[in-house]
């Protein structure tokens, strides 16, 4: 098995496909029996992949000590292969261990150069995903203008590259920016739209990003009231993409 070759492909993408269902326990099942199989082999690509699958999971879990050590593990496998490409994803996952601990300046300073590293491999979805990522860090180190203006660029990125399994990500940061702006009534109205847009995907949120809507729904409940939250809530869950963040798909 290998991580370029036809059947390691298919793997890490039955892998993906189960993180976003939330079906940690296949992930966890999947990324072992790589990982077994790519260290019998000497494989770098297949250790990579499975322990930055297993580092997933423990993000979700919160075990953010595992997830570090996991990544770090599968950063050097990677950096010892001389393969940049194979250095992405645990980088990408040690800079959202910093985000989820509250070390946000060490998260930019991760996003930052998660981006730079994708810019030259030329993964531009990657890219666009660390944007967003970024977005969400600078609204925690309070700067909301910088965090507004990559929110902008994410969504013009989503309508004009047709990134659709992104919309629910679009929504968790409008949701996040509205409570950074003390407007809970529209962050309430996000998330309703947030959490219909991942179940019609079939999907639950990426860890950090689920830390980050069950804040915002904290924030929102407290400053609304548990009745008026769900007044506000149930209408964002009839709001369709244009309604709610004024994007149209090209034509």
């Amino acid at each position: 098995m290998t991580g370029k070759g036809g059947h390691g492909l298919l793997v890490e993408d039955d892998a993906h496909d189960s993180f976003r269902r939330g079906d940690d326990a296949r992930v966890l099942r999947i990324a072992r029996s790589q990982l077994e199989s790519a260290r019998s082999a000497n494989e770098p690509d297949g250790q990579v992949a499975g322990l930055y699958a297993m580092a997933r999971v423990a993000l979700r879990t919160g075990d953010l000590v595992r997830a570090e050590d996991l990544a770090n593990t599968a950063l050097r496998i990677a950096v010892a292969a001389g393969n940049r490409r194979l250095e992405e994803r645990p980088r990408h996952v040690l800079a959202a261990v910093a985000r989820m601990s509250g070390d946000y300046v060490t998260a930019r300073e991760r996003y930052v150069a998660s981006i730079e590293l994708n810019e030259a491999l030329g993964q531009r979805e990657a890219v666009h995903g660390e944007y967003h990522n970024l977005t969400l860090t600078e609204l925690h180190l309070g700067n909301v203008e910088r965090a507004r203006e990559l929110f902008e660029a994410c969504c013009d990125r989503v309508s004009r590259e047709g990134y659709r399994h992104f919309v629910p990500y679009l929504g968790i940061a409008a949701a996040a920016m509205a409570a950074a702006e003390g407007d809970h009534a529209n962050a309430a109205r996000m998330i309703g739209f947030t959490d219909r847009a991942f179940s019609d995907l079939g999907q639950v949120p990426d860890p950090d990003d689920a830390a980050e809507l069950d804040a915002v729904r904290v924030s929102a409940t407290t400053g609304l009231g548990a009745s008026r939250f769900a007044s506000e809530y149930e209408t964002g869950s009839t709001w369709n993409l244009a309604r709610s963040l004024g994007i149209t798909w090209p034509t």
